[in-house]
């Protein structure tokens, strides 16, 4: 997410405004606006066989799966982000006529980058938690092989991480799991670099 352009504050209606007639995406925060960042090659793969995984195992299910476009609004932090993937079960309720902005999401995904990584892991999921409805965040790595899932329950959050490539992640408020090896299909990870030859 990109620092916004130095600018007045606008209001959640100017931006839906801006944004339904932009070409590009942006985020609001608190009556800023910032633009979002393209994704490469990695991220794209990444959230084409989560959206493939989870659509065909939700199937007639009452839930609905959502990649990359569709808003979410955190009305407590005053926020409009677009997740990588997002998921809601039962009935979807959109901010307006529009329903193109989702108020009470399931599940909630995000696809890691070195720019977004730190926001998606502090302060945007501080602003996820506000939302009643969720109740899973995935948090996918692109540079190596990691999920990091957190579960909401009774007692609070809970957190379990996967790094190993044979091993099933399992999304229990979603009623689905995801093959590792199924998520990462045909990512390549950058090569290691050889070890530094001994100069003795």
């Amino acid at each position: 997410m990109t620092p916004p352009i130095p600018q007045q504050r606008v209001t959640p209606e100017e931006y839906l405004a801006h944004e339904r007639a932009a070409e590009v995406k942006s985020e609001y925060i608190a009556g800023q606006i910032y633009a979002m960042s393209g994704a490469g090659r990695a991220h794209g793969l990444i959230n084409m066989n989560l959206s493939r995984l989870l659509s065909t195992q939700l199937g007639d299910q009452p839930c609905e799966a959502f990649a990359s476009d569709m808003r979410v609004k955190v009305s407590a932090a005053r926020l409009y982000t677009y997740p990588d993937l997002v998921v809601v079960c039962g009935e979807p309720l959109f901010e307006d006529a529009q329903v193109d902005t989702l108020l009470n999401p399931t599940l909630i995904v995000e696809v890691l980058s070195p720019s977004t990584e730190a926001y998606d892991r502090g302060a945007k999921f501080a602003y996820y938690r506000q939302l009643p409805s969720l109740r899973e965040y995935l948090l996918v790595a692109q540079d190596r092989i990691l999920l990091d899932h957190f579960l909401r329950d009774e007692a609070g959050w809970r957190f379990t991480s996967a790094a190993d490539p044979t091993a099933v992640a399992t999304l229990p408020a979603i009623g689905c799991t995801l093959p590792i090896a199924e998520v990462y299909h045909k990512v390549a990870f950058a090569a290691e670099p050889p070890p530094a030859a001994d100069a003795g």
